[in-house]
């Protein structure tokens, strides 16, 4: 019986011991404002093929949390989605990895008050390091948390520039 009892605990056990390491490995990536936009970049960015460290894009983000793209549909109503961290890695994960991802933060804005944040932070993306000009810049609005402890990830909100919706200069470091 105890034999029975070990091997059905054990494995919840590994599991315990591996989150609690993580969790100190990652506490570097959540221990500021900086720290924790930083690495939402690094996080998604990588060549085709690469593969990206999801356990720890999700240890940014409060259990609830939400990724909400927005944009216009082809009939010109403008449209938001709703995911969770988990949602985004199954909707965008496969993408990011089959077609390269890099998104460059190129300018930041940071407002905090008490235990918030909020951060209007200008992106540039490419397909790859290497390549010159962007296929797509947007703002990404990111709403904060700080604990006492930590920062967290509470939304991550987006909007890309198109041709009739520029980025304002004010968010530019141009």
């Amino acid at each position: 019986m105890k034999k029975i009892l070990l091997l059905i605990i054990f494995p919840f056990y590994i599991h315990a011991v591996n989150a609690q390491q993580n969790s100190g490995d990652y506490a570097k990536h959540v221990d500021s404002v900086d720290s924790i936009i930083n690495t939402l970049y690094e996080v998604i960015s990588g060549e085709k093929g690469e593969e990206r460290d999801w356990a720890l894009f999700q240890y940014l983000f409060k259990p609830e949390a939400k990724l909400i793209p927005s944009g216009k549909a082809q009939n010109g109503d403008i449209n938001v989605r709703f995911l969770s961290p988990q949602q985004y890695i199954e909707t965008s994960g496969k993408w990011l990895i089959a077609n390269g991802f890099f998104e460059n933060e190129i300018h930041r804005s940071v407002d905090t008050y008490g235990n918030i944040a909020q951060v209007f932070s200008t992106y540039a993306s490419f397909k790859s390091k290497s390549d010159k000009t962007p296929f797509m810049r947007g703002i990404n609005s990111i709403q904060l948390l700080n604990d006492g402890n930590r920062w967290w990830i509470i939304n991550v909100y987006w909007c890309s520039e198109t041709p009739e919706n520029p980025i304002p200069k004010q968010y530019l470091n141009e």
